[in-house]
């Protein structure tokens, strides 16, 4: 299990580790409205994700989130595909 897992975890390690202060409220609201969002956060929270668990997420459904919580669900999907494969 990773910090990642859930949404309070996931926006959790955004806030400690790229010092994104995101609430749930926000993380529900369109990435553009965050307060310094842009496309080097993106990649950084893919290689973030990506690192603490262990699993490569699916750019391409990354690319069509709007929202943290839509990216989050990517993740939980991602997770729940190779819990599968196991």
């Amino acid at each position: 299990m990773s910090a990642a897992d859930t949404l309070d975890g996931f926006l959790a390690l955004l806030r400690d580790e790229l010092g994104l202060e995101a609430t749930a409220g926000q993380a529900r609201g369109n990435l553009t409205d965050l307060p310094r969002w842009d496309s080097l956060y993106l990649l950084r929270l893919v290689t973030l994700v990506e690192e603490e668990t262990g699993r490569r997420l699916p750019l391409s459904e990354v690319l069509q989130a709007r929202t943290l919580v839509e990216i989050h669900a990517v993740v939980a999907r991602r997770q729940h595909q190779v819990e599968a494969q196991a």
